[in-house]
């Protein structure tokens, strides 16, 4: 439920990144004598203009211009920023199950209405793009949370990843489903909405029913269930009485910092893919909205693929005490940093064949599956107990990236040329590679000392326990 919940919430906010394709009217062909015919893919088969007079007609209800996509598209994150560490403190205090239902609810039912908001102009669309990312910037504080109550140290990695690879799932479907829509379906973009916001409801409606805070609230739980848990985690109730949030150990921890560096250049390549890939592939590699949404789809089908196997191998590389857990998280991280870095790069050098582009984008953004089991699951390794409020730091952190990329690449893709696009992904590259030596450098696998709560004793409590040991030295 928790994968299904990150799914639905990743399909309703790539929706838009497939859907603008179709809404916006198109821009046509340029005239620029300056921009060289090697940067200019062929080939015409999402957008037909027989005559230029009438172009606006065919396609799209909205000219809205390739910054101010961007800003439409970024509006989300700047929502999303700001109910992190709120939404990571609410799920300590109250629990993660209501924390992330109610918020990913309230995305739904915006997405429901964007299609309406739409028709009001560029500026209402921002409005709502930006209250979605408010509602949805609960969910991994959130989830992170529930984990530390549910996932055993050994198996954490398989677990936690399982979770997380919603992110490929859901932007598989937004991608796939998305095309096919926009591309048989009589209503066109509007439907992407409709349909994605009433599966999102459809998931609440399963999540309050079936899904708990801990194993201690669960119903339906065995013994033998509470028992393995309470073993392996230590509790199989959330720790209400953390006492407050050592605030200072965290903000001048090198391990924090580290896996925020980390976190900010992993979410700066995702975002960039997730936000613009469908418009590289629409806009300078010319596909259809099916083919759009297939190919788009695949890269992510990948990263899926690589995310559940890769957190297999380090588990079972942890269980059996073959390298520590600090290893293996860098060594993941690495891993999915250099190799999309790799296959963006080889993507934008092979110009305009379709095929060879496909492939780099899929083998690269399949390497970067590996950082599920290394960034994504290192907040649970630095303090289980305040697992959600890290995480809610770290990934707004990382928002800062979906709020800069989408409208970044808007400035650098003016006329939507090879070469152009080709600055985006050095920029991606060197952001990804700067950022994975920061957290080789100073990140962690281990569990920090400021994670147990420190209870101050009452001087009363202190003389109790004084006349005990007394007590004790005497019957001696």
């Amino acid at each position: 439920m928790g994968m299904l919940g990150v799914m639905v919430a990743y399909m309703m906010r790539a929706c838009l990144s497939i859907a603008i394709t179709r809404m916006v009217v198109p821009i046509p062909p340029s005239t620029n004598q300056s921009i060289p015919p090697e940067d200019v893919c062929p080939g015409t088969d999402n957008i037909v203009v027989v005559d230029h007079s009438s172009w606006k007609t065919q396609v799209g209800q909205f000219e809205w211009s390739e910054t101010t996509q961007g800003v439409i598209l970024s509006a989300f994150y700047y929502g999303y920023i700001l109910t992190h560490i709120p939404g990571g403190l609410l799920a300590q205090k109250f629990g993660g199950k209501h924390t992330l239902g109610f918020g990913i609810l309230s995305t739904a039912l915006f997405t429901l209405l964007t299609p309406i908001v739409a028709y009001q102009g560029s500026t209402a669309l921002i409005i709502l793009r930006f209250l979605e990312g408010v509602g949805e910037g609960t969910t991994f504080p959130a989830l992170c949370t529930m984990l530390a109550q549910w996932a055993p140290p050994n198996e954490r990695s398989t677990l936690s990843t399982a979770a997380f690879t919603g992110v490929q799932i859901g932007t598989v479907l937004a991608n796939l489903l998305g095309g096919v829509i926009l591309e048989y379906m009589p209503t066109g973009w509007e439907a992407v909405f409709y349909i994605f916001g009433t599966v999102s409801v459809i998931w609440f409606l399963f999540w309050t029913v079936l899904c708990y805070n801990d194993p201690n609230s669960h119903p339906f739980i065995t013994e033998r269930e509470k028992l393995f848990l309470k073993e392996t985690i230590g509790q199989t109730e959330r720790n209400k009485d953390l006492g407050p949030m050592p605030w200072k150990a965290i903000l001048t921890s090198a391990p924090v910092w580290a896996l925020v560096i980390g976190e900010v250049g992993h979410d700066w390549a995702l975002y960039t893919m997730v936000s613009d890939l469908p418009k590289y592939m629409s806009d300078v590699m010319k596909f259809n909205p099916a083919a759009n949404g297939i190919l788009s789809a695949l890269p992510y089908f990948a990263t899926w693929i690589a995310s559940l196997s890769s957190s297999a191998l380090a588990d079972y590389i942890l269980k059996r005490n073959y390298a520590s857990t600090t290893f293996i998280r860098k060594l993941f991280a690495t891993i999915g940093s250099v190799g999309p870095a790799i296959g963006v790069i080889c993507a934008s050098y092979v110009g305009c064949d379709r095929v060879a582009a496909t492939v780099f984008f899929t083998i690269g953004m399949a390497l970067m599956g590996t950082c599920y089991c290394s960034l994504r699951v290192n907040a649970l390794d630095l303090s289980p107990n305040y697992s959600g409020t890290i995480m809610a730091f770290v990934n707004g952190a990382g928002c800062i990236s979906g709020m800069l990329t989408p409208y970044f690449t808007g400035l650098l893709t003016p006329n939507r040329t090879v070469k152009e696009w080709r600055v985006v992904f050095w920029i991606m590259v060197v952001i990804l590679i700067s950022t994975n030596i920061v957290y080789v450098m100073f990140g962690s696998g281990d569990q920090q000392d400021w994670n147990e709560p420190k209870i101050q004793e009452t001087p009363k409590s202190s003389q109790s326990k004084n006349n005990t040991e007394k007590e004790g030295v005497t019957k001696v």
